[in-house]
């Protein structure tokens, strides 16, 4: 199968596009790269004649860009709250007008499946526990709304031109990748309590948040593609692990268990309107997966990464915002100096 990845150079990205290409599938990269190249460079070293890198903007894409293309994973997206609320009509370009040109493109080029991914976070502040796919959603952040919105769209042009949609709905990611985030609950918190011996717990920490290994949403999208299209045409998929919801303050003190002398310390804001306790029972009825990787098996894996110098905890591009950041001055910088397309020269 010929696969086209969109944002595949990302936190998901450069774990999943490893796992296809193992499992003999051919990957096509689309994305900015924004955070580089280096991610995907054992991929590429590996399995550099089935892996094309094609640098592209999903706003901007057209049926050409899908010649050819068998599926397409869309993982492309401004990633966080904050990064979204930087530039909000930005965000619903990428995040929302976006992934629905992808779909359509996608649809007009012939492709034959589209994995959208979405988030647990479409259920903002839920009314029950073990909220289900069914559960009626109050997406309370941008990213959120704007999930929601092209999960619908999508699915919409899925039944409407007979490509196989399906939207994993992801917990919160955790866990070492080829790009790894310190702006994820797990990995930052295990990251501050490596560097400061600190944790502090915002909107009073006993929101709950459910979590899933980076490894384990790359090894449920595979099995999604694999899967017959009448088995996961037109579905919603919560993905994730009942054993990994957990309040906020509770994750804090699971951090400051694996790494002593870390001080728990909570903020004095405002209570946090995200909370939600998520089922995914039907991930493992209907497809079989069950996620395997624990929230303290994450904890150790990040702090062993960060212990053996893996990973850089003040490497800019660990963090979604200060990335972002960067590359607004840097336009900015060029947009003030450059001179016939030069700077320098």
């Amino acid at each position: 199968m010929h696969v086209l990845v969109t944002g595949g150079a990302g936190y998901l990205g450069s774990t999943l596009v490893p796992v296809l290409l193992a499992s003999g599938h051919r990957v096509t990269v689309l994305d900015r790269f924004y955070f580089g190249i280096e991610p995907l460079a054992p991929a590429i070293a590996r399995h550099g004649a089935d892996l094309v890198l094609q640098r592209g903007d999903v706003r901007r894409v057209t049926a050409a860009d899908f010649a050819g293309v068998d599926a397409v994973v869309d993982l492309a997206g401004i990633s966080n709250d904050p990064s979204c609320e930087l530039d909000p009509e930005l965000t619903r370009a990428i995040n929302l007008e976006g992934s629905v040109r992808v779909a359509g493109a996608a649809a007009e080029a012939g492709v034959a499946r589209l994995v959208f991914a979405s988030s647990c976070s479409v259920y903002g502040h839920g009314e029950t526990e073990r909220l289900d796919e069914a559960a009626t959603l109050h997406p309370v952040s941008l990213y959120a709304r704007c999930k929601a919105e092209a999960e619908a769209r999508i699915q919409a042009i899925g039944a409407e031109r007979g490509v196989t949609t399906t939207a994993l709905r992801f917990a919160t990611v955790f866990g070492v990748s080829g790009r790894t985030r310190f702006d994820v609950a797990i990995n930052v918190m295990t990251k501050n309590a490596y560097v400061d011996r600190r944790i502090t717990v915002e909107g009073g920490g006993r929101q709950w948040r459910p979590f899933v290994h980076v490894r384990d949403v790359a090894r449920t999208i595979a099995n999604v593609l694999e899967k017959p299209r009448e088995v996961v045409r037109g579905q919603v998929y919560n993905v994730g692990s009942d054993a990994n919801n957990l309040r906020i303050l509770q994750l804090a003190y699971r951090v400051r268990d694996q790494i002593p002398g870390t001080e728990v310390v909570m903020a004095p804001t405002d209570p946090d309107l995200r909370d939600y306790h998520v089922s995914f029972a039907k991930l493992e009825r209907e497809l079989g997966v069950v996620p395997a990787v624990t929230v303290d098996e994450g904890i150790a894996e990040v702090h062993a990464a960060l212990r053996d110098g893996r990973l850089d905890p003040h490497d800019r591009r660990g963090y979604t915002l200060k990335q972002y950041v960067f590359l607004v001055e840097v336009e900015r910088t060029y947009a003030a100096l450059a001179l016939d397309g030069q700077v320098l020269s």
